[in-house]
């Protein structure tokens, strides 16, 4: 079968290929949908607004079960809703005891069930892994139990390793090169009924749930502004190439029936607590965390202990400090000058922040200066 768009190909070679009609969006009628209101038709002002936001793993912490880390979950969405947070984004993940985010719409509508106003969404579906007609009958029936709150976050990556994507999804290769075609059935199946095909996503016909194009690369910033949707870049665990993904976004960024300006999430690593001294402490259950992953190792959320008791290699110490280049530590007037460094640095809409902290009570804390910080920052 013809490869129509993969992580190789550039975005002079995407628009090629899609001029050429070898994209499914030829019926004109799939751009003019006039998506819902909760759709973004404007970018945020950010003199004067800068909505944050939460992304949730839900890791399992020691001692406890995947009941337990829901519940943390719940209770944190729960939290952060009062504090005026603006949405609440769950993660995909596959074959991990560590994360209890596997089976994500459920959990999506688990939260919605026990808040009230803030949006709830993934962060996302990674697409490969699903059929989006299946998709769009998920989210289009929880837009019609909660409307206008939920969003629809897509990723390209499996979330999981080969061998567990394969039992995912048997044609998952073919389905990450047909991404684009793919949202944009999605944004088909969501829409009315006049840009309906034979095959329908009842009862998500006319639901307007809200799609964000998610990623790590600069691919998937191509895609989204190819597209004219929102944008959320992972710069908690691709910092480095976050400057090229911005401003490729906004750059090539093309007005659509749902977008009228560029709309830039960016995801950041945040550890806030009432001193440096003690967000440095708690940092290291986020450090502990991340040195699992380099290790191929699936140890369940440790609690902090002193920086020097954790060993790493020069190695591993590189790319840690790689990693943390972004990150928000300290207190709230640290973080309070490290955000204001970054958004004059980056045009960021909106700051979806995520904080691996042991104590659950802490963690809603750490939430509480962070959110504290931002509204300081454009006083």
């Amino acid at each position: 079968m013809e490869r129509r768009y993969g992580p190789d190909v550039g975005y002079a070679r995407f628009q090629r290929i899609r001029l050429q009609g070898k994209l499914q969006s030829e019926s004109p009628g799939v751009f003019r949908y006039n998506g819902g209101d909760h759709f973004f038709r404007k970018g945020v002002n950010r003199m004067s607004s800068l909505p944050v936001s939460v992304l949730n793993l839900v890791p399992v912490r020691e001692g406890q079960g995947p009941r337990e880390a829901i519940q943390s979950a719940v209770e944190l969405a729960q939290a952060v809703e009062k504090l005026g947070y603006a949405r609440y984004w769950i993660a995909e993940h596959h074959n991990t005891p560590t994360l209890a985010s596997t089976a994500t719409v459920v959990l999506i509508q688990h939260v919605l069930e026990r808040t009230s106003a803030i949006r709830v969404g993934s962060g996302g579906v990674m697409l490969p892994n699903h059929s989006p007609l299946i998709v769009a009958e998920q989210f289009g029936t929880l837009a019609v139990l909660y409307p206008g709150r939920v969003d629809l976050g897509l990723g390209r990556a499996p979330g999981t390793d080969m061998k567990t994507a394969d039992a995912i999804r048997r044609n998952r290769h073919e389905a990450v090169y047909t991404f684009p075609d793919e949202v944009q059935d999605l944004l088909r199946y969501f829409g009315p009924p006049e840009v309906q095909s034979d095959v329908k996503a009842y009862p998500a016909v006319g639901t307007g749930v809200p799609l964000y194009i998610l990623g790590s690369t600069t691919d998937s910033a191509e895609i989204a502004a190819y597209l004219g949707l929102p944008y959320a870049f992972a710069s908690h665990f691709a910092p480095e190439q976050t400057e090229a993904a911005i401003r490729i976004y906004r750059n090539r960024f093309r007005p659509s029936q749902y977008l009228e300006k560029p709309y830039m999430i960016v995801c950041l690593n945040v550890v806030a607590a009432e001193t440096d001294e003690e967000a440095r402490y708690e940092l290291s259950t986020a450090i502990r965390f991340f040195l699992n992953t380099v290790r191929g190792r699936s140890q369940l959320l440790q609690p902090p202990v002193k920086e020097e008791e954790i060993g790493m290699t020069p190695l591993e110490r590189a790319a840690l400090e790689a990693r943390m280049s972004m990150m928000l530590i300290g207190g709230r007037e640290t973080v309070k000058k490290r955000l204001a460094g970054f958004l004059e640095r980056y045009e960021a809409d909106e700051i979806m922040a995520v904080t691996y902290i042991f104590d659950p009570g802490k963690q809603i804390r750490s939430y509480e200066l962070f959110k504290e910080a931002a509204e300081a920052v454009l006083r």
